[in-house]
């Protein structure tokens, strides 16, 4: 049985086109150019259907301006439809903005009312769970101080455990676990099961994939407006993951960055311990990064740098850099012209699971940052899965002992014996 049904569903918007006019005269016959003026069709979405059944978790995945935001309006009925035809099969509730319904002279305690009033709660429910609420949140010892004066942590976290505590047949949630701290994400993603092991029916669309492999038994990828790939997460993530390789193709250069070209880079790619390219790695796991370059003369002051990136919610988290100006006696290289490669060799990866992208830099020595002999952004996009099970932002490789304190004891009492001190003595 299905909860969620979009049959054959179209949204097109009209965009129309404005010419600003700086003389004022000029203005009024405008005015009336435009009223007659040239509107141009945007199709947000086109001939989407798909099905999501009693208590399934969907996840849907895809860039920028793909149609997610879109099915969640129509979804929840912000929007309708220009064609097909939506069937909602219970009580639906979405969380589009987290704390959007806060008024900022009122307290904590207040806002939980208000809000959780907004969202359909009724009052005797919100007192039955207010301390839950409030349990949750963390934000126990200024629920009575106007959220004005929240941090923008407290804000959010107030916020979800609203919703969080909400009962509906259907949830929709659009990228609410870019909130808060990792402990509290955490607590979010085990409330978010808790929901689906109750039956509950949720459709989640969020950039942050290790999220949506780790909640989705299915999921959609959209691509400008279209359903491209459904199916498991981790085949759709790896589809997301080759189209997006396919479309920054055109696009590595970072055209912010002045570039010079006397030397190109050609690929960047990642091994795994037994030398097979890889774009899957684990926690603690070794890496060897490869980048081909081609010279076109030879240079004698040359720096290569991988800037390795996190990916939280869309946008950069963690990151660190691999660079030939940290090995031997840290002078820059000498490369011949002709083709070539440098390879990276990491240990120890030091990414939590995820989302990684990395980019390439070829420099002079001292070069500034805005210029480069060549750039590519974005080149590679990595995924880490679980391996060093750690708490925290990034792995630190480390090394551990246990010293028993009977030994420790032991070894003091010898040190200090009267015996020890005549043999030590040679006396």
């Amino acid at each position: 049985m299905s909860d969620l049904v979009l049959d054959h569903v179209s949204k097109r918007y009209s965009v129309q086109h404005r010419v600003e006019v700086k003389n004022g005269w000029r203005a009024l016959r405008q005015r009336f150019r435009e009223l007659r003026g040239r509107t141009d069709e945007f199709w947000a979405l086109r001939d989407v259907s798909f099905e999501v059944a009693r208590g399934e978790t969907l996840g849907i995945i895809g860039h920028n301006g793909a149609g997610k935001s879109t099915i969640l309006k129509l979804l929840s009925k912000v929007t309708t439809p220009t064609s097909g035809e939506i069937r909602i099969g219970g009580r639906l509730s979405a969380l589009i903005e987290v704390g959007s319904g806060f008024h900022p002279e009122l307290t904590g305690r207040e806002n939980i009312y208000l809000s959780a009033s907004i969202m359909g709660m009724r009052r005797r429910e919100i007192v039955e769970k207010l301390e839950r609420i409030i349990d949750f949140s963390g934000v126990g010892d200024f629920i009575d101080t106007p959220v004005k004066h929240y941090s923008s942590g407290m804000y959010v976290r107030l916020g979800f455990s609203i919703a969080a505590h909400l009962e509906p047949d259907i949830l929709l949630l659009d990228e609410v676990l870019a909130v808060g701290d990792a402990t509290f994400q955490a607590k979010c993603l085990d409330r978010i099961n808790q929901l689906h092991g109750e039956g509950r029916t949720i459709v989640f669309i969020s950039h942050d994939l290790a999220s949506v492999e780790r909640l989705c038994g299915r999921v959609l990828l959209l691509d400008h407006g279209q359903v491209i790939a459904s199916g498991s997460a981790r085949d759709v993530i790896e589809t997301y993951w080759e189209a997006g390789r396919t479309r920054r193709s055109s696009e590595q250069l970072d055209r912010s960055v002045e570039c010079s070209r006397e030397v190109e880079v050609r690929s960047v790619t990642c091994h795994d311990a037994s030398g097979q390219e890889a774009t899957a790695f684990r926690t603690g796991s070794p890496v060897t990064v490869r980048l081909k370059y081609a010279a076109h003369v030879t240079m004698a002051d040359v720096i290569v740098e991988l800037y390795v990136h996190s990916i939280v919610a869309g946008q950069y988290g963690a990151w660190f850099q691999l660079t030939t100006a940290s090995g031997g006696n840290g002078e820059p290289l000498r490369l011949e012209q002709g083709d070539g490669e440098i390879e990276f060799d990491i240990d120890e990866l030091a990414l939590l699971p995820g989302v990684c992208q990395l980019s390439a830099r070829i420099a002079h020595q001292g070069q500034p940052s805005n210029k480069a002999i060549d750039w590519l952004h974005n080149c590679l996009t990595l995924r880490v899965d679980p391996g060093k099970s750690v708490r925290g932002t990034f792995y630190t490789p480390h090394r551990w002992r246990l010293v028993r304190a009977s030994h420790r004891l032991e070894s003091e009492r010898m040190e200090h014996s009267p015996l020890a001190t005549s043999s030590s003595g040679g006396k």
